[in-house]
């Protein structure tokens, strides 16, 4: 594995699990309120094409990158909602 690969397994490691410090302390806390909804609704956006763009230029690093990030912001969007509805009943 050359350098080239070396940063680009590293960038993808780290793009992959940058959502789940957040999703750790938002099942602790059991509260949203500091996190901007928006933002993971772009990003979910954002991941999705770029998907779409790693798949047609056959790049697995950012295959699998892209597709862990859409796996990741779906979860979170799901924890979200949960905890936002939970919220908002008392």
């Amino acid at each position: 594995m050359d350098f080239t690969q070396i940063l680009g397994w590293t960038a993808t490691f780290l793009f992959s699990v940058m959502i789940i410090p957040q999703m750790i302390r938002t099942i602790k806390m059991k509260d949203t309120s500091g996190v901007s909804l928006m933002m993971f609704i772009i990003f979910l956006i954002a991941n999705m094409i770029a998907l779409a763009y790693a798949l047609l230029i056959h790049q697995f690093p950012l295959i699998f990158k892209y597709i862990v990030a859409l796996i990741t912001t779906v979860i979170y969007l799901i924890l979200y909602t949960i905890y936002h509805q939970q919220k908002k009943k008392s």
